[in-house]
Parts: structure tokens; sequence; C-alpha cells
């Protein structure tokens, strides 16, 4: 076990770093700068802020420097919002998307799995066909699509729901909605898929064989073994919607940091760009890590080599 933990961290330090070097060199090959606007700054004005950030530095200078700082934990100064660091940015918005992804996981999985097992012991039945039905159309629509329909329904023509912030719990109703409408659909057809195969396994036939009742049939030896395929997708699941949709917090203005990685993306803000994309990657590696850690504590018979 130590071994293998071992192995992966070093993993994923090297896959970091990857990420890290990827990102900083593909910045510099978008055409234009960060301080590029409709009203051009002057030649002098460029000179001063290019040399305050130290982006006057030769690229190879840059790269080191960057990288440097990122062995400190330093991501750098934001180059729009004058005065903040990417730390502090990260720091601030990361909590809100947190909350916000983690509910709609929650929701997500304990939604999701019983459809999935339901669907399962009803095969080629209406409801599991119901089931099938809502699923694909959960894993087809894009969540842009599910909140503009939201907002449409429920904040203009019904007038319930408000449209922007965290101010109360309504205010979490359509994002959550839209957060957690497209991993409930596919945690519930792999559930599904997962399902179907492990009740035509032997041992499945050998506990109906010997009496078992069909809660332990279920829960002891069907979920149990059914449930290792859900719990290996929450790792990258729980990376990417606990950092938040970047178009449902754009469209419910939720400040978080999905909404921070678009506006900086349009403003060029290059270490916003380069911290956020670092941030996720180490996070989705962290789950992926740690998931599978947890599914040999589920599934004994996974060799963790």
């Amino acid at each position: 076990m130590v071994k293998y933990i071992l192995k992966r961290v070093i993993m994923a330090i090297v896959t970091i770093y990857l990420v890290a070097t990827i990102t900083f060199f593909t910045m510099y090959l978008v055409p234009g700068g960060p301080f590029l606007s409709e009203k051009a700054p002057s030649q002098a004005t460029l000179d001063a802020l290019n040399a305050k950030y130290s982006l006057d530095k030769p690229v190879i200078v840059q790269y080191k420097n960057y990288l440097l700082n990122l062995l400190k934990g330093d991501l750098g100064p934001s180059l729009k919002q004058r005065g903040r660091t990417v730390n502090d940015i990260i720091a601030t918005g990361f909590p809100v998307s947190a909350r916000v992804g983690g509910i709609a996981i929650i929701i997500a999985f304990f939604i999701g799995v019983p459809m999935g097992c339901i669907a399962a012991f009803h095969r080629r039945k209406w409801l599991d066909n119901t089931i099938i039905l809502i699923s694909s159309m959960g894993v087809a629509i894009p969540s842009f699509v599910i909140s503009t329909v939201l907002m449409y329904i429920f904040s203009v023509k019904l007038g319930w729901l408000p449209t922007y912030g965290l101010a109360s719990y309504k205010n979490y109703i359509m994002p959550l909605i839209a957060l957690s409408f497209y991993p409930t659909a596919y945690i519930t057809r792999l559930m599904r898929s997962s399902m179907l195969d492990v009740m035509g396994q032997d041992y499945m036939r050998t506990a109906r064989a010997k009496g078992l009742r069909q809660s332990v049939i279920i829960f002891k030896h069907a979920l149990r073994n059914a449930i290792t395929p859900v719990v290996t997708y929450l790792g990258p699941l729980l990376a990417y919607t606990l950092t938040g949709s970047f178009a449902v917090e754009k469209i419910f203005t939720i400040p978080g940091i999905g909404r921070e990685f678009i506006s900086s993306t349009i403003n060029r803000d290059y270490p916003m760009i380069m911290g956020l994309t670092v941030f996720l990657a180490a996070l989705i590696i962290i789950m992926n890590m740690a998931v599978d850690i947890i599914n040999k504590f589920i599934d004994p018979r996974i060799q963790l080599k």
C-alpha cells in the first residue's frame, strides 16, 4: 500500500508539472496580450506594465521564475484584479464553488444510485424505460441549456426563484438542479449497467439458491460490488463539480472560481488562467488517487500495483 501511494504521489507531481508547463507556454502562443483592449495604451504604458509584472524578461526566465514560485505555492498576482493574488481569489471563490458543487454531488449520488438499482431490477419494463429516457436526456443536454430553461420557467414566467447570487436557500435551487442533472443521469446509467452485470454473476445465483433475504442479496452482495464503478467515477466528478461548472456559475452569477476562470480567459489574465488550471489539475489528480485507495477497501479483490 505504501509503495503504491508513493508511486501515485510521484506520478501526480510529474503530471502537475507537465500541466503547468504546457499551460505556461500555451499562453505565449495566443496572439495579443493581457494589457491590450479596445483603447490601446501607449507604448510607454505597455513597457511599464510589462516591467512591473516581469513580462519583459525572456520566456525561459519567466518560466523558471513561475516554477520556483509554484513550488512555494505562489500562483502570482492577477493582472486584471489589481492588488489581488491568484491565491487570494481561489481562497475566496473555491469555498463557494465547493459548497454548491458538494451539495450537487450528494444529490446526484443519492438519487442516481437508487434510480440505477430500480431500473436494473425492473429491466425492460415501463419503469426501466422511463428512467433510461430521463437519464439519456440528462447526459445529452448541456448544463447551460438546463440553466437557461430553469431560469426562463421559474424566474421569468413564474417569478418563484431568484436568478443571481446565493443570498437565500431559494438561490441554490436552480444552480443545484443544473449542476446535479448530468451527474445524476450518468450515475443512474452507470449503476444500472453495473447492477445488471453483477446480478448475472454466479455468486448472486448462489445467494438466491441459499434462500437469503432479498435485502441481504441486494445490499450485501449486489450493491457493494456494483457501486465500484460509481465510486471510481466520483473522483473526477468531485473535482469538476467542486470547482463549479463554469457556465452555471456565470449564468447564475455565483461568486465561485468557475466565474473567475471565464472572466480571466476573456480578459487574458494569464497568471489567473495558469493558476486555476494547475489548481483544477491538482484537485483531479488528488481525487483520483483517493478514489483508487477507497476502491481497495470497498472491493478487496482489487490489487494496488
